[in-house]
């Protein structure tokens, strides 16, 4: 993996001394990314280590999901809101279901099945179906306001009531995720607390400030890094004959979350399957209830507003297959690497339906806000 940092500096001169094809750039900045998350993981592992399975698994989630929000945000700023978007399904439907499902089945090589708590599953099965609503919502909403007899004075107020909306429920997500954090960390702890492995951790620990400054270093790292992908996106979607949607959906998500598939696998194989579903769960939950809605503000913020309203009826029908099957493999309580297969199957048959949805000739991106003439002639 360490080999892979390489690519770091590889892309850098790509980019500023050789001035080389987008193509090339976006391909070496990708895979920078991916060793980069792998520190992520190794340091989150140190703080693991010392502050317990349950903030570490936590803490994995968050820097996990800390990559994927530095990419998001560099991909808003160039204007690319429909890509961001495309990400964050990308990230939900990769994280439950290519990531969970790589647990699941590296984890149970050698074993029978694998047993977690019940009840901490139940908890972040009901937070699924809360993403379910949460995401659905503000799409039906846009339909009903289209609808004749409900539909706004024009398209303008239409947007801007999707606007509004989609403001109140960011804020309403943040609140719940915060609360969330607190009811499972703070005053039911003893309840949701995953069960420590009495051997400990294996090796010496790093003392906190290296730990610190990996995790540090890496993040700023992958900013760098990030700042080169959203720059060669568009071109690089040309030249592969490839939307810039379905780049989002599939790579960006995937590059973006790859430090969480990397733990969950690695936790699974060492018989921690409950934190592996915390991991790839967590992660899931955290990207809808929190780095969505924080896109959300943060593109106010900056000039680039975006909304929750997701108006690819394949995206809410991803949504909704996540949560289904989520819940359909976690329910009893325990895993077989059959159910691991199964997992891996529904994210190959939405990443071919991502692939399919849309001609690969068109990657014309078309900002945000271009006049409806304008947008017709482009399409």
């Amino acid at each position: 993996m360490n080999v892979l940092l390489l690519f770091i500096p590889l892309s850098l001169l790509l980019e500023y001394v050789f001035h080389s094809p987008p193509l090339w750039v976006f391909a070496t900045a990708t895979i920078a990314v991916i060793p980069l998350a792998d520190w992520l993981r190794k340091g989150t592992e140190q703080v693991a280590a010392r502050s317990g399975q349950t903030i570490g698994g936590l803490l994995n989630v968050t820097f996990g999901n800390l990559a994927e929000l530095i990419i998001a945000i560099f991909v808003l700023m160039s204007g690319n809101v429909m890509v961001v978007k495309a990400q964050i399904t990308g990230s939900i439907i990769g994280n439950a279901l290519l990531g969970l499902g790589l647990a699941i089945l590296i984890g149970s090589f050698g074993r029978a099945r694998q047993k977690f708590s019940g009840v901490n599953a139940g908890q972040l099965n009901s937070m699924l179906i809360l993403v379910v609503i949460a995401l659905l919502l503000p799409a039906f909403f846009d339909y009903t306001e289209r609808l004749p007899g409900f539909a706004a004075t024009s398209e303008a107020a239409r947007d801007n009531l999707d606007e509004y909306l989609s403001l109140g429920v960011a804020v309403v997500l943040i609140l719940v995720y915060a609360l969330n954090l607190v009811y499972t960390l703070v005053t039911h702890k003893d309840v949701f607390a995953l069960e420590e492995e009495e051997e400990g951790h294996q090796g010496n620990l790093w003392p906190v400030w290296k730990a610190a400054a990996v995790l540090v270093g890496a993040t700023a790292l992958i900013a760098l890094e990030s700042e080169l992908l959203s720059g060669a996106l568009e071109a690089s979607s040309k030249v592969l004959g490839l939307s810039p949607f379905f780049l989002g959906v599939v790579v960006l998500a995937v590059v973006g979350n790859f430090a969480e598939y990397i733990s969950g696998s690695y936790f699974a194989r060492q018989g921690k399957i409950g934190l592996a579903i915390n991991i790839a769960v967590g992660a899931t939950i955290q990207v809808a209830l929190f780095t969505a809605p924080l896109l959300v503000i943060i593109s106010y913020l900056i000039g680039k507003p975006m909304n929750l309203v997701f108006s690819s009826p394949l995206e809410l029908v991803a949504i909704v297959a996540v949560a289904l099957s989520v819940i359909t493999v976690t329910k009893d309580g325990e895993a077989t690497w059959f159910e691991g297969v199964l997992l891996l199957a529904v994210y190959v048959l939405l990443a071919l339906a991502f692939f399919f949805v849309t001609p690969k000739a068109e990657a014309q991106f078309i900002p945000p806000g271009t006049p409806a003439q304008v947008r017709t002639v482009a399409a």
